[in-house]
């Protein structure tokens, strides 16, 4: 990952391989779980590994995360994974309720959450993003699902 595309993230870039590594394996051994807490996809576009989707479950909730490769992005490929994976868990493991967070400097990813028809129900200071000075504000939105 680069800074300028992870420059709103939290937990993002990772900052060394070994890092990366932790990381891959903490989510390996979730997928291995019967009830696993998160899962993470790989998003694949024309046979290449261009970005990921997240979802992090709690009390019935599924936090919802992304990231795309900056040339790839503008291509619809954010929307169609989430959408994809709310979808999914809702018809098999009935989660009905979705949330997300972002910068709210981070326009792409609040517009892509509207597009999804996520609602604003939110704004928080004390927002840490990983490579950021200061702190800053985040949006939570959410989306039931009937």
């Amino acid at each position: 990952m680069d800074a300028e595309n992870t420059r709103y993230m939290c937990f993002l870039p990772k900052l060394s391989e070994s890092e990366s590594r932790e990381f891959l394996e903490s989510a390996e051994a979730e997928w291995k779980k019967t009830a696993p807490g998160f899962c993470e996809y790989a998003v694949i576009y024309e046979g290449r590994h261009v970005g990921g989707v997240g979802i992090y479950l709690e009390d019935g909730i599924g936090e919802l995360s992304w990231i795309i490769d900056r040339q790839y992005q503008r291509k619809g490929l954010a929307y169609e994974a989430v959408g994809v994976l709310t979808d999914y868990f809702a018809r098999e493991f009935g989660i009905k309720r979705f949330c997300a967070h972002c910068d709210t400097e981070n326009t792409a990813s609040f517009r892509l959450m509207e597009k999804l028809g996520m609602k604003r129900t939110g704004v928080y200071g004390g927002r840490k993003n990983r490579l950021a000075g200061d702190e800053s504000f985040e949006y939570l939105y959410e989306l039931e699902r009937r």
